[in-house]
């Protein structure tokens, strides 16, 4: 088929590469003028650097190189991801500086996709038999409605997300405010503090952050980039060892719950600061796990940097002749320049609203079997709406899904179920993140649950063996390199039949 994938960071070049594999057609549009989404120039701000380490974070056919370091820089990233298009030919498939402004369904024909040239504004239609919406999670920032922005930005300051903010040397000798306590947020305002003339965090709410390194000697990643690690939270179904540990185990979870919090909370001073988060530590799970930002910990000892906690900009405007900050804590403040870290918008800006409301509930979250199948849109697929630790290979794994679920190789459950199983998933993600699901697409911390039910639904998942591994040892994506030779290798043995595969309503719409 000739398909349209729209983004090209690791979902959009992940699906691109699998589906050339299976024979389709593809071409990858991407508004930024490189590849690598979140990882894009046009969007790197200083001190971006990964969360997971290298072995952890990249498609299972492709290795980070041996030179990067153990958490590659933004830039690293993507390098990498330019290295991955050319090796599997993928630039000749990408059309950069292109904006999808429309993509509407055209019956049972396909989509027509109206394009813009960024550069030169130009306009264009063109036809795909089938879309890949990989746009993004993380792709449009959320800045919040300030009151008096802008009267503000007419006194000199500069109201921007942290994706917009490039230029290090812009922070020399101003004055900082950083908005929120995420990770883009603590790295951002750890760069900038060692320049700016003063910095400040504010922080509505502080969340528990685990360490690089636990102790200063052992990588984070054998806590929690493991099975045994994701197994500490209870999942929405727990099954085998998992059952063990939130029923009469329990009393050992909660030991190591409580290790982890109390060696957090020595480890970054957070007493000490006077950063200690409310609740328990398991609260970082919530909907995110954010790692430390041990530089900025360093500053806020040293006086360099203020955690302002449980803040808030009440508003902005000109103060005695220059740009600056109402707070809620009762202090009006210089603020240069105002970083916000507060999240993006999970949003498909080139579907109608009419399209939109088919594809979400009532609340406005995604309705995505496997977060990647619409119940009631014909020849769509999404790829990358499963945010995880292991996002590269939640990606390529749903590239697999879509693949084989095209070329019949998928017995989808009966369209009622399908929705009673969403709507299950999404009261419990509702819950289980105090409402911060990101529209139901963030399933951290529950990674490896998503990678095996999607597998397991092809009948491909890696041996028991291999998992076992998983429990004590971080799941390297090497491990599921050879799922892709055994799907291409059913794929040929399917070939007499494809044609027929691919005239089912039901294939292709998923209703």
């Amino acid at each position: 088929m000739k398909i349209a994938i729209i983004g090209a960071g690791f979902a959009g070049l992940g699906t691109a590469k699998v589906l050339r594999q299976f024979g389709h057609d593809v071409t990858l549009f991407e508004k930024a003028p490189d590849v690598g989404g979140v990882w894009s120039r046009s969007r790197r701000y200083p001190g971006l650097r990964t969360q997971n380490n290298k072995g952890t974070y990249h498609f299972s056919d492709f290795p980070m190189p041996s030179s990067y370091p153990e958490w590659p820089s933004g830039e690293q990233v993507q390098a990498y991801l330019a290295d991955y298009a050319r090796h599997f030919h993928l630039n000749e498939h990408v059309r950069l500086n292109t904006e999808v402004l429309t993509a509407e369904p055209d019956a049972d024909k396909g989509w027509v996709l109206t394009l813009r040239d960024v550069v030169t504004g130009e306009e264009r239609v063109e036809l795909s038999e089938h879309l890949i919406v990989a746009n993004g999670i993380f792709s449009e920032p959320f800045i919040p409605p300030y009151e008096g922005a802008q009267a503000y930005r007419e006194a000199g300051g500069v109201l921007c997300a942290t994706s917009e903010f490039h230029d290090l040397e812009q922070a020399r000798g101003k004055h900082m405010l950083v908005v929120g306590y995420g990770k883009s947020s603590c790295d951002v305002a750890a760069a900038v503090g060692e320049v700016a003339a003063s910095t400040k965090v504010i922080a509505r709410e502080l969340l528990w952050k685990m360490p690089r390194k636990i102790m200063n000697v052992l990588n984070y990643k054998y806590l929690m980039l493991t099975r045994m690690g994701e197994g500490l939270f209870p999942y929405i179904e727990n099954k085998g060892f998992e059952r063990f540990l939130h029923g009469a185990g329990s009393g050992v979870r909660d030991g190591m719950i409580k290790s982890l919090q109390s060696v957090a909370t020595k480890q970054l001073r957070l007493e000490k600061l006077g950063l200690v988060p409310e609740g328990t530590f398991d609260r970082i799970a919530r909907s995110t796990v954010s790692l430390a930002t041990d530089e900025l910990y360093d500053q806020v000892e040293r006086g360099v940097t203020e955690v302002a906690r449980e803040c808030e900009i009440v508003r902005l405007g000109a103060h005695e002749g220059r740009p600056s900050a109402w707070l809620s804590d009762g202090r009006i403040v210089p603020a240069d320049y105002v970083i916000c870290g507060t999240g993006f918008k999970q949003v498909v800006p080139f579907f109608s609203q009419s399209l939109q409301d088919k594809l979400t509930d009532e609340r406005g979250n995604f309705q995505l079997y496997r977060q990647i199948l619409p119940l009631h849109v014909a020849r769509l697929h999404f790829c990358g709406y499963n945010s995880s630790f292991y996002s590269p290979l939640s990606a390529e794994v749903a590239a697999w899904w879509i693949a084989y679920q095209l070329m019949g190789g998928i017995s989808l459950p009966p369209l009622a179920e399908r929705e009673q199983r969403i709507r299950k998933r999404l009261r419990w993600m509702e819950a289980r993140t105090e409402g911060k699901h990101a529209r139901g697409t963030n399933i951290i911390p529950f990674s490896m649950h998503n990678i095996d039910e999607m597998l397991n639904e092809m009948g491909m998942n890696v041996s028991k063996l291999t998992r076992f591994k998983q429990w004590l040892l971080p799941a390297s994506a090497a491990d599921y390199r050879k799922v892709n030779q055994r799907l291409l290798a059913r794929h040929a043995a399917r070939q007499p039949r494809a044609g027929a595969g691919l005239a089912g309503g039901d294939v292709l719409s998923g209703s």
